[in-house]
């Protein structure tokens, strides 16, 4: 793919891509407040906060969330994964994704993730534990948490890399192509993982990852490098029929894969017609929920959402960091937030507002205040 694109396409920013990517670190920062206050108690053993005021209506809109949150940041990633090869050949482009991804995650797993065991002890009124148990290779169940997403993005970037260092050119596909073999292979590797009973997360020192739902991120990756390749965004937008047709038809898988995948998280041993069946058509509407979702937010934002100005050049800027640092100041601004007596709802939005608009100014602050007087 890095090979048939042109180096120059990439050069310049394609700005709806980062301003759609800055959308989905702060959908991924409403999901980590939904998180605080949703009433299935799936997370309380694990979340760094377990307020007793919850609701059932942030526990939907986290299921929505994440069916496209995680499947955008790597597409837009993947987008920009060739021309960055383009530009920085051989071992220079793994060297950057490593300076840009693994160093800092290095730091936040020595820093950040200790001070995620502090707030989630305190929020529990526990007492803190030996210091030794405050690193992610030491805490048992809480591991890496958010900050899974880095090595994962860095190990698509070197396999990314790896083929191209072998010159193994991929097929010659269409975008349908593509997108049709995103849905079948997500499809059978999802149901293919359920079926076997190997759901859940994979933790080590180094990587963590959910292992029904790795090839299908590293799939949407491919299919933004596909998309690079085919220039598809240097063309002018389609007609809006698709979008209209798509907008109009989406909630239909959406509701399918809600209707199941709760069913089996709630009625275990229950089916609409039996196991095999309900996961097919729990992943089959999971792709097809997954693949209507990110094409309506790439079309939207195309068409309506493509400008910078002002604070949308700062919040793009920010992004990664954002997301790196945004977990503590979250739980810190939670346990402030436990004792007020207001309705969980409100904690939600207060939550979510607060810790996306600290997490930005700290990184603003960083850059433009402490960063030039260290340098200094």
């Amino acid at each position: 793919m890095a090979a048939t694109g042109r180096a120059g396409a990439g050069e310049a920013r394609i700005v709806f891509l980062d301003n759609l990517r800055t959308a989905m670190i702060f959908l991924v920062v409403l999901n980590h407040a939904g998180i605080v206050y949703e009433s299935s108690g799936l997370f309380a053993p694990f979340w760094l906060v377990d307020d007793p005021s919850t609701n059932d209506l942030v526990g939907i809109v986290n299921v929505l969330i994440d069916i496209c949150v995680m499947p955008v940041i790597f597409f837009v990633s993947g987008y920009f994964a060739p021309a960055s090869l383009t530009r920085r050949p051989g071992w220079a482009f793994l060297a950057h994704r490593f300076n840009r991804l693994i160093l800092p995650w290095m730091l936040a797993v020595l820093t950040l993730m200790p001070a995620y065991k502090v707030i989630f002890l305190a929020s529990r009124q526990l007492p803190q534990d030996h210091w030794t148990t405050y690193f992610h290779f030491s805490n048992g169940t809480l591991s890496q948490s958010w900050l899974w997403f880095l090595p994962v993005l860095f190990l698509f970037d070197a396999l990314f890399w790896a083929l191209a260092q072998a010159k193994l050119r991929p097929p010659e596909i269409s975008l349908r192509a593509g997108v049709a073999a995103v849905f079948i292979l997500g499809v059978l590797y999802g149901f293919g993982f359920s079926m076997l009973g190997h759901t859940g997360w994979t933790k080590t020192i180094l990587i963590d990852f959910q292992n029904e739902r790795l090839l299908i991120y590293f799939l949407t990756f491919l299919l933004g490098a596909l998309c690079y390749r085919d220039q598809v965004f240097e063309a002018p937008p389609a007609s809006k029929r698709t979008l209209i047709v798509v907008s109009a038809t989406a909630w239909i898988p959406i509701n399918v894969y809600l209707i199941v995948l709760l069913s089996l998280l709630f009625r275990p041993g229950e089916y609409f017609v039996s196991l095999a069946v309900d996961l097919l058509v729990m992943w089959s509407a999971y792709l097809a929920s997954l693949l209507s979702l990110l094409y309506l937010l790439v079309t939207m934002f195309r068409l309506w959402i493509d400008g910078e100005r002002g604070w949308g050049r700062l919040l793009n800027a920010a992004s990664y960091p954002v997301y790196i640092i945004h977990l503590p100041l979250l739980g810190l601004i939670a346990l402030l937030l436990l004792p007020a007596g207001v309705p969980s709802l409100a904690k939600y939005v207060i939550l979510t507002v607060s810790t996306y608009v600290a997490s930005n100014v700290v990184v603003f602050g960083y850059r433009e205040i402490l960063k030039p007087r260290m340098g200094a």
